[in-house]
């Protein structure tokens, strides 16, 4: 049994939705010495351990030891947010007299996994004067019901997503706000704006004769947090600076304040510079001196549908992390991304494997590109191989956790660009 895995399941249980994500890592942070900042004060000039939260994205560094301000980066990314069934702003619905919630998918979601499932509901709400409250029912409180098969002999067909989806809550009908704000020991009159959304109760387990699989939700992109977080506290010390970048809001294509297409990452990385005594010349230096691994879950070979996957790019549950490479540039890899990834899992003594998609399919993409275009730093996608990608719950390899972890470790040991 591996105990990096089950630290994953841990950390997965307590983390339903991206703002608790970003919570727990911030308690991990804070636990290995490092100091939360504000995007509204000055920062400090004498570097440090630091990280700062934007929303449901988190940004984290351990500034370089030499250098000066100028001094290269190398940046794990991932994303806190995975595809799920979130409330509407008019939510309360009553339904043959029953209470039903009004639900709506977030991202791409297998919507048929959500079905039949034990839901709790999870999120932030926000008060009138500003602050926010992170809440979980923490028990089953939804469910959204199937068409019995005496109903519908055809199922083929996924569940309509205007239609489908509304969850049952209450036998009679109710306002779930105030039932939901009460439970969490608010004044429900007090809250004025809420991010809410949908989570699987079941907890997270190690399957297998001997715990060899991970099943659990999130996993895409949870298992990069996880094994992000744990590289930036296990790193080696290096001259370079050394940093984990979570964005919210991949699975609906990063635009937003706190994606990877906002001024996040850029913004920090400008401020690190400046509050070290140096200018937009150092800045630039900076970025070129710097390589960042966008971390998330790559699809593994699936053994019953091995036709969808491109022959010559088979890829091993437990067989290590994954180069993504995309000529189309749904991936950012390049040959000098690969280099700098490749040398990484080399110093690790960890196996990489490589993936491309099937050129006759749709490929998906990751915040790889996106903060590649926005900062100008060479980016190389990677991951961790899995199955039922966006599926309400995931598998992986109990032994790629830990791979995973050590070769994102190396990668940001690694000294200057290379």
């Amino acid at each position: 049994m591996s105990p990096a895995a089950a630290d994953l399941c841990r950390f997965v249980d307590v983390s339903p939705t991206p703002f608790h994500v970003v919570a727990t890592v911030a308690t991990a942070l804070e636990r290995g010495g490092f100091t939360r900042l504000t995007e509204t004060q000055a920062w400090p000039t004498d570097g440090g351990d630091h990280f700062v939260v934007r929303g449901g994205s988190l940004v984290a560094w351990r500034s370089p030891s030499e250098g000066g301000p100028s001094a290269g980066f190398r940046v794990v990314g991932g994303h806190t947010d995975s595809p799920n069934l979130r409330l509407k702003q008019h939510h309360d619905a009553k339904r043959q007299d029953l209470g039903v919630l009004a639900l709506e998918p977030y991202g791409g979601p297998i919507l048929s996994t959500w079905l039949d499932r034990d839901l709790t509901i999870a999120g932030r709400l926000v008060t009138r004067d500003g602050v926010e409250h992170l809440v979980d029912a923490g028990r089953p409180v939804v469910r959204v019901p199937n068409l019995a098969i005496h109903l519908d002999r055809d199922q083929d067909s996924a569940p309509d997503r205007q239609r489908h989806l509304d969850g049952l809550w209450a036998l009679e009908p109710a306002e779930f706000l105030p039932w939901l704000a009460s439970d969490a020991g608010l004044d429900p009159a007090t809250v004025v704006g809420f991010d809410l959304m949908t989570a699987d109760t079941l907890a997270s387990a190690l399957v297998g004769a001997d715990g060899e699989f991970v099943a659990a939700p999130r996993l895409d992109n949870q298992a990069t947090c996880f094994a992000g977080l744990r590289a930036l506290l296990d790193a080696e010390p290096s001259a370079n600076g050394q940093m984990l970048a979570l964005f919210d809001h991949e699975e609906v294509g990063s635009t937003s304040e706190r994606g990877a297409q906002s001024d996040l990452l850029a913004t920090v990385l400008e401020r690190i510079v400046l509050a070290a005594g140096g200018g937009r010349e150092d800045y630039h230096r900076m970025i070129a001196a710097s390589v960042c691994a966008s971390g998330d879950m790559a699809h593994g070979t699936h053994p019953n549908h091995v036709e969808r996957h491109e022959p010559l790019h088979r890829i091993t549950l437990g067989g290590g992390p994954v180069l993504k490479v995309n000529q189309n540039l749904r991936y950012a890899t390049d040959g000098r991304g690969t280099a700098a990834f490749a040398e990484a899992c080399d110093r690790a003594g960890v196996p990489l494997q490589r993936y491309v998609h099937r050129a006759d399919l749709p490929c998906g993409s990751t915040i790889g590109p996106l903060s590649a275009a926005r900062t100008g730093m060479l980016t190389v996608d990677v991951g961790a191989p899995q199955l039922a990608m966006h599926s309400a719950r995931e598998t992986m390899a109990s032994a790629d956790v830990g791979l995973y972890h050590r070769a994102l470790s190396a990668f940001l040991s690694v000294e200057g660009r290379r």
